[in-house]
């Protein structure tokens, strides 16, 4: 069993940064492809950006594109994301999941519960 416990979420002004993290245990997540996702009220869960077990390819949403970066620290089992020139729609609730599978086409199977990020206009 793996547990994931994101973390950093917070109110922000539109056009502010702010940093999440997604810690793990349990389990190893360093051989691990990990995503973060989002859902914002009323509305479906979405992707938002990947990365694979060695930090090598990063994926992103063509939405959070340019501004938000995906990271990882496979010593300490943490993925990160670093969100830039946030904007209102971007307000949500940010999960962290474990992914498998081949490389741009990964499969989520532990998710974490959700941080939630709120960003003012």
């Amino acid at each position: 069993q793996v547990q994931l416990v994101e973390s950093g979420g917070g109110l922000v002004q539109a056009g502010g940064s702010l940093r999440v993290s997604c810690v793990a245990s349990g389990r190893t997540i360093s051989t691990y492809p990990m995503g973060w996702f989002r859902q914002a009220p009323g509305k479906e869960r979405e992707f938002v950006a990947a990365i694979s077990w060695s930090g090598g390819r990063t994926y992103y949403s063509d939405s959070v594109k340019g501004r938000f970066t995906i990271s990882r620290d496979n010593a300490k089992n943490t993925v990160y994301l670093q969100m830039n020139s946030l904007k209102p729609e971007d307000t949500a609730v940010y999960y962290c999941a474990r992914g498998t599978g081949v490389a741009g086409n990964y499969e989520y199977d532990y998710w974490g519960q959700g941080t939630r990020v709120t960003v003012s206009s």
